[in-house]
């Protein structure tokens, strides 16, 4: 009998009478093999067929209605409103990409036709392959099974293979079969989608070293990611792991918006840091402050903090790790516990207790434990002597997905350094601001150097995010007939192509 894995309360940690069976490896063999049969056919699709694709995904997970929205909830603890929220999001994704797909700009066709120096040089964007796409456990719809991975690559016209969280195997099954179900409804082949379930690793790296996937999706773990990497890494033919890891997405406050609004700052931060129980890849968990205005700070935050619980965790794995992360910051050198509660205090609940810490410079510097993503409301508070060393420990900070500096707008001049600095270790920078939210837009990037990412040049969310699963062809000199559509002197679709150096819509020579 082949093994199940149980869909978990996520409040009571009780079973919920669902049980979806776990994937074999050779049924993962199976599953690359019909994505590389569907590849064939997905590469060739016309735009307004990949398009459908997309929009009948999203019209398939509305069509779920309140089935879909309970189940998620049940599994995560999130709160109908906030599933509500993932669901929109989720959806909006889909038909964000479809847009995309109609408009053509995913392409980039670049033609520079021949002169008396040159031949004829056209050039497109080009799907990669099979994608296998690593679901998250924090967002199980928008970076899960529907979530943005799968919705980028099959804009790409790529077939995807996931590999469901067994955090939330019910809403991923759920998921699962909305996308199956578009597929059938649109008349592509069924390797163009396919779920599989596991809850070890064994699974995921059968998946990765298949030979028909070509790249690989994942939100995760620093752990998680750098396992799938090196595998991949070590294939016989080595494949692109893009992987959103840990990030510790720094936040500082400048001495003048200490004293002109520390306390909004500092409630601020503590609202952003334990949002959706602090589970966020965006999540501040680090906040440098000038020492003359630490106390002030960190008394606020302490306060508001003090006696708070948060949660339940996504499951109760996740609430044990969080559990001895705790207990190890506590026990390093220099660190002074504001508020929160040690683990063998903790009894047994799914919840847990916010958890402030504070530390000099010099501690935090030598201390790699308190340099590190720690996925829960946790936060630490660094005293800085002055703004150069906010500046300096800007510099030595590792690769985050976000930065955020609090400052007024006369200290600009004073804080330009410090932006310069994070400019090289962040990709995305925050002003005044918080980073928990990430708008799915065009301008977005979501992604940053090691350990942020393995790939900082591109983004997981956004429509920036389908250039991961697509790869550039020129054609030299090639005959019309043989050229791809996007590429051919007239250009019926009406595409923006880069034309001699011209953008245009019009036709070659026009």
């Amino acid at each position: 009998m082949s093994a199940t894995l149980a869909s978990i309360d996520a409040r009571t940690s009780l079973a919920r009478g669902v049980v979806v069976p776990e994937a074999t490896p050779q049924e993962v063999a199976v599953a690359v093999e019909r994505a590389t049969s569907a590849f064939d056919e997905l590469r060739r699709l016309p735009a307004e067929r990949l398009a459908l694709l997309l929009r009948t995904v999203a019209d398939e997970l509305e069509l779920l209605g309140d089935e879909l929205l309970e189940v998620a909830d049940a599994e995560t603890a999130l709160g109908p409103a906030r599933i509500s929220s993932e669901r929109g999001r989720t959806t909006g994704q889909l038909r964000g990409f479809a847009e995309l797909v109609d408009d053509g700009r995913q392409l980039e066709a670049t033609i520079d036709t021949a002169h008396p120096d040159r031949p004829d040089l056209r050039r497109m964007l080009v799907p990669i392959g099979p994608v296998a796409v690593f679901a998250a456990s924090n967002f199980p719809l928008a970076f899960s099974v529907p979530g943005g991975d799968t919705a980028s690559a099959l804009a790409a016209g790529c077939p995807v293979v996931v590999k469901a969280s067994p955090s939330h195997p019910e809403t991923s099954e759920l998921c699962g079969r909305a996308i199956q179900a578009a597929v059938e409804r649109t008349g592509l082949p069924a390797g163009t989608f396919s779920l599989l379930h596991g809850a070890g690793h064994e699974i995921g790296m059968a998946l990765v070293t298949a030979p028909g996937i070509k790249a690989v999706g994942f939100t995760g773990s620093l752990r998680g990611g750098r396992a799938l990497f090196d595998a991949a890494a070590g294939r016989q033919e080595p494949i692109p792991v893009y992987a959103e890891m840990g990030s510790i997405n720094p936040l500082f406050v400048s001495p003048g918006a200490a004293a002109a609004r520390g306390a909004a700052i500092a409630a601020g931060f503590f609202a952003s840091m334990t949002q959706g129980s602090g589970q966020f890849c965006t999540k501040p968990g680090v906040v440098f402050v000038v020492a003359s205005d630490a106390d002030a700070f960190s008394a606020e935050v302490a306060r508001l903090a003090r006696g708070t619980r948060v949660g339940p965790m996504l499951n109760q794995g996740m609430r044990e790790a969080l559990a001895g992360a705790v207990a190890e910051i506590v026990a390093e050198s220099g660190v002074e516990l504001l508020a929160g509660e040690l683990p063998e205090q903790e009894d047994g609940r799914l919840d847990v207790a916010a958890t402030v810490v504070a530390v000099d410079a010099d501690a935090f510097r030598s201390s790699p434990l308190l340099q590190e993503e720690h996925f829960g409301a946790v936060g630490v508070i660094v005293r800085c002597r002055d703004l150069a060393e906010l500046t300096a420990i800007a510099a030595e900070l590792p690769g985050t997905l976000t930065a955020t500096v609090h400052a007024e707008a006369h200290e600009a001049p004073d804080v330009a350094a410090l932006v310069e600095a994070l400019e090289h270790k962040a990709g995305r920078l925050i002003w005044n601001g918080y980073p928990t939210g990430v708008a799915v837009t065009h301008a977005m990037h979501h992604g940053g150097p090691w350990p942020a990412t393995t790939f900082p040049a591109h983004t997981s969310v956004g429509s920036a995010a389908i250039e991961r699963f697509l790869r550039p062809v020129t054609f030299q000199d090639y005959p019309a007939a043989l050229l791809p559509p996007a590429l051919r002197d007239e250009n019926p679709r009406g595409l923006a192509r880069l034309v001699n150096g011209v953008m245009t819509t019009g036709e070659v020579g026009a």
